[in-house]
């Protein structure tokens, strides 16, 4: 079949899509949103009781990300979002030694794909059990790291459809997110709940690996 060019209608299908998957990388929400300090008297953190540094220190598994444009296989790439660059996009994070995260996507025909991974390292794994248990929402996943919750939804704009799949993890001190998504600009409908749980669920598989590799983990 001929591929045609993208028309007018179409390219203004795809902003509001492209704008939903950036917002979800926003990180002032969800796991990766740094919790505020506080006690339980609301004295400053500067008053409550010191703890050991070396107790610290033992409890930080992952020192730093692991590059982020790396972590997700070529393969997963390639049949997640058919027609995306390997390399992927890294997005800008204030601190790399903290936050790192990529994206993916492309439009094949009229079927648009989006995947996106981050990772953040909080200072000790308490810290990062406490953020993923205050945060992370939707059914609980066995097998991925040492926590997971998967979470599905669809939504319409401009009777579109988009639906997505958001993984979260927790690894020792390392919260991992995958946000995968997907439309069809032909039929305006979207790829099936169990497409975008299973896309989301690999992708997430390749990122502990990645964390696991080259996340600096100590010894």
């Amino acid at each position: 079949m001929r591929s045609l060019p993208l028309p007018v209608t179409l390219a203004a299908r795809l902003l509001p899509v492209a704008v939903l998957a950036c917002v979800g990388w926003a990180w002032s929400t969800g796991p990766m949103a740094e919790p505020a300090a506080k006690d339980h008297d609301g004295a400053s953190p500067q008053s409550s009781a010191p703890q050991s540094p070396s107790a610290s220190v033992a409890a930080k598994t992952y020192p730093e990300p692991p590059v982020p444009c790396d972590a997700v296989d070529a393969k997963t790439v390639g049949s997640l979002v058919p027609g995306a660059k390997p390399a992927g996009k890294e997005l800008s994070a204030t601190d790399e030694s903290v936050r790192r995260g990529c994206s993916w996507s492309a439009l094949k025909g009229f079927d648009y794909r989006w995947l996106d991974v981050s990772f953040e390292m909080k200072g000790s794994d308490a810290l990062a059990k406490e953020a993923f248990t205050s945060n992370a929402n939707g059914e609980a996943r066995s097998g991925l790291g040492d926590e997971a919750r998967l979470t599905t939804g669809l939504t319409t704009k401009d009777k579109q459809e988009t639906r997505e799949a958001v993984v979260t993890v927790r690894k020792a001190n390392a919260l991992v997110t995958v946000t995968y998504n997907g439309s069809d600009f032909e039929s305006k409908g979207a790829p099936s709940a169990d497409t975008v749980r299973k896309g989301a669920l690999e992708a997430a598989k390749d990122a502990l690996g990645a964390l696991e590799s080259g996340g600096g983990a100590a010894s």
